[in-house]
């Protein structure tokens, strides 16, 4: 059963596991399960998908519950008119306390069309902060230990693998990024921590109703498996 975090006759959001596609893609071929199929067997009625997660990113997804809702959730989002995102990600290293990561993106590869689009670059903005930073008794590379912190992440703009291509811009990328974070690193902390998982995740949404004009906030935890990365910090060194 996926975890119904909000629902009304108009829309439904869900807490959507790490690991789960949201629907069927020719990337992912031979996935078989997907959050669209099972959300409309788990109500029993038919989900429009509004935005997506990628598949290692856990949270807040939203879908519409009719046609009407479907159109207007999805000209706000592409807006941005209404919508306000937060995630959590684990990086590499310490950023800074806070900042705004201003940094145009070319559309990726699998994105492209057949005409002048498909070399468009887009404006990108994403703000961040620091909550909390993380030296792990693990050693990597000419380094004793390992840095690896907490950050809320704000997108402005909605492009494709926005919050890790910008992560992995500053220098920090997220950890378990298999595309855009370190391999090594990955599987080095993997083995450490005793998880493997993109280290991203969608903690809440602020959304305006398309009908009824409230500000709902919707807000997914992150899971258990997140106080790996304080129990790990607290370890001493072997």
């Amino acid at each position: 059963m996926l975890p119904i975090l909000y629902q009304d006759d108009d829309l439904i959001a869900i807490h959507k596991p790490a690991g789960l596609l949201v629907h069927r893609t020719g990337l992912d071929a031979g996935e078989t399960r997907f959050a669209v199929q099972l959300l409309r067997d788990q109500i029993g009625q038919p989900v429009w998908p509004i935005h997506r997660l990628d598949k290692g990113t856990s949270g807040v997804l939203v879908m519409a519950l009719h046609a009407d809702a479907a159109s207007a959730l999805g000209q706000a989002f592409q807006s941005h008119e209404g919508v306000r995102k937060i995630y959590r990600a684990i990086v590499r290293g310490w950023p800074a306390d806070e900042g705004l990561i201003d940094h145009p993106l070319r559309r990726m590869d699998d994105d492209a069309r057949a005409t002048a689009r498909a070399v468009e670059v887009q404006t990108a903005l994403t703000r961040y902060r620091t909550l909390a930073r993380y030296t792990l008794p693990m050693a990597h590379g000419a380094f004793a230990h390992t840095r690896c912190a907490l950050i809320e992440l704000q997108p402005e703009t909605g492009r494709r693998h926005q919050l890790r291509r910008h992560c992995k811009h500053m220098a920090h990328p997220i950890i378990g990024d298999a595309t855009h974070g370190k391999g090594p690193l990955n599987r080095a902390l993997a083995q450490h921590l005793g998880v493997q998982r993109l280290w991203l995740h969608a903690a809440a949404l602020n959304l305006l109703h398309p009908f009824t004009g409230a500000m709902l906030t919707i807000n997914a935890p992150c899971g258990d498996e997140w106080a790996v990365w304080t129990e790990a910090a607290a370890m001493p060194s072997a």
